[in-house]
């Protein structure tokens, strides 16, 4: 897909995030004098052809409560990788799961899931589920637990 001027304007007024209001995408469509329905149909075929990634709400755990986010990582059978990913992403409590390089010999670990609990032992609770559900294919794992909030962004363009 090539990007024209109008698709390069909607990305820069939406890419620190929608506007909070009750139409955010009638208030960008104001805001650079178009259409509300054209700034809706750019987004879905930006987001079909791949060029947004994806349209969603951003949470600060923090201010929800959530305290304990640990990045639980696994070691498990490369060729079972897919297959397990797959499950463990469907569990209500993991925000995001992905597969990842090995740096062997240091980092064994090539399944990441992300957990969030108000409490150590609500994190530690979830751990708990994925190992089950794991079960004997992972050989190890531990979770990397955050000490501070950064700030999430993606790519931006300018000008």
């Amino acid at each position: 897909m090539v990007l024209d001027a109008i698709d390069r304007q909607i990305i820069q007024a939406t890419q620190a995030g929608l506007p909070l209001v009750a139409e955010p995408y009638l208030a960008v469509a104001n805001q650079l004098g178009l259409s509300e329905q054209e700034v809706l149909h750019r987004m879905a075929d930006m987001l079909e052809a791949g060029v947004i990634r994806r349209i969603a709400a951003v949470p600060n755990h923090y201010k929800l409560g959530y305290r304990f986010n640990g990045m639980t990582v696994w070691d498990v059978d490369d060729q079972q990788v897919d297959r397990l990913g797959q499950q463990v992403a469907e569990l209500p409590f993991v925000s995001h799961c992905y597969q990842r390089p090995r740096y062997l010999p240091e980092w064994p670990y090539n399944l990441f899931a992300m957990v969030h609990g108000k409490t150590e032992q609500d994190a530690e609770r979830q751990v708990a589920i994925i190992a089950a559900l794991l079960g004997a294919n992972a050989r190890q794992h531990s979770v990397l637990y955050s000490s501070k909030i950064l700030k999430k962004t993606g790519l931006r363009i300018t000008g």
